[in-house]
């Protein structure tokens, strides 16, 4: 067992914020020090924006991250009639096919043309947190765990059913949580392969997976999904996350857009994946991205516990779930989700700590 404390940079990577846990073995995670921030997509298209708005062309270097906010602004400034040049990995942020991006408008090369305003993209800035942790005399751990959302790609399939198969077959292989972090994402995995560029030795995650494992720090949560189960739903700043989970193993799980959640349609869904009914068409039917399930899904017994977190939970709160808070901190679920997952890494790799943030005993 590893005799000095263990110190984690645990970054959960979201559409709108990046939730930073700076995890101390040493200390109770509540004292941890803690930063929610705005995620590097928003970040960068402030950047793009200013540029915009100066009249400047602009040139994306980098490495692959998450687009929404950033992939908008670029279209703003091609609507502009501005030009924008990218490098074969920047570019793919907004879209994988790279003949996709050209059709844009955008012209992929590997350096800038002159006078071009240089865009840096990635889904960590690890020099800008070091450099606000060294502001208040903390210094940067030696060990990283990344959450990112990664939809996977192969040439020949979509994203989003590239990423279901995926989590299908995870589920099929045994839906064990502590077995969804990686040192070695998949090839296909680009997004958490450019992390690991940006971050050489981090551990990382799918968000969804991060959040649902750190949502066990909260006692409540934890008893009942180590008795008769729990459906675990975290309402995102962009995706809605669920699932249904015993133990530490997860039987089934949904996903949608949170911008399409509506109190009738979440308890729709969420009464037909506690039951053990749902199906992939009926979340695509209702608008969402789809499903995946263990092979003993549909004989499994009712769930009836539903616990929410997220930063949008107050959406469907009229629904009387109960609201998750793991060591006193919602927006911090992912990040002890990460923990926890590079704990559990480490023990299989030699290093056990002897550490856990899964609450346990009612504590």
């Amino acid at each position: 067992m590893l005799a000095e404390p263990i110190r984690i940079l645990a970054i959960d990577v979201g559409a709108g914020t990046q939730d930073v846990l700076v995890y101390e073995s040493d200390r109770a995670p509540e004292n941890c020090v803690k930063l929610v921030l705005p995620s590097q997509t928003q970040v960068v298209a402030e950047r793009i924006r200013r540029a915009t708005a100066r009249r400047l062309p602009i040139h994306l270097a980098g490495t692959l991250m998450g687009g929404g906010a950033s992939s908008a602004a670029v279209q703003e400034h091609l609507a502009a009639g501005l030009p924008v040049t990218a490098a074969p990995q920047a570019a793919r942020t907004l879209h994988n096919d790279l003949e996709r991006v050209r059709a844009l408008g955008v012209e992929i090369r590997d350096e800038p043309p002159p006078g071009t305003e240089i865009i840096r993209l990635g889904d960590i800035d690890i020099g800008a947190i070091e450099a606000a942790l060294d502001r208040f005399e903390i210094p940067l751990p030696s060990l990283f765990a990344i959450a990112v959302q990664d939809h996977g790609y192969a040439p020949d399939a979509g994203g989003r059913e590239f990423r279901y198969e995926f989590l299908q077959d995870l589920l099929s292989r045994g839906g064990d949580l502590l077995s969804m972090v990686y040192r070695d994402p998949p090839p296909y995995m680009l997004r958490m392969r450019a992390v690991r560029e940006l971050l050489p030795g981090a551990a990382v995650m799918d968000t969804g997976a991060a959040a649902v494992l750190g949502t066990l720090g909260d006692p409540v949560v934890a008893r009942e999904a180590a008795t008769g189960g729990a459906i675990l739903v975290n309402v995102g700043n962009l995706h809605t996350f669920a699932v249904a989970v015993r133990g530490m193993r997860v039987l089934g799980l949904f996903e949608h857009h949170t911008g399409g959640v509506t109190p009738d349609n979440l308890r729709e869904l969420v009464d037909a994946l506690r039951s053990g009914h749902l199906t992939h068409d009926d979340v695509v039917a209702l608008g969402g991205h789809g499903a995946a399930f263990a092979p003993d899904y549909s004989t499994m017994d009712p769930i009836t516990f539903v616990a929410i977190t997220g930063p949008n939970r107050g959406l469907v709160r009229s629904l009387g779930y109960y609201e998750a808070v793991p060591h006193g901190d919602m927006m911090l679920s992912g990040s002890y989700g990460l923990v926890e997952g590079l704990l559990a890494l480490l023990a299989r790799e030699g290093f056990p700590t002897g550490k856990s943030l899964i609450a346990t005993n009612g504590r």
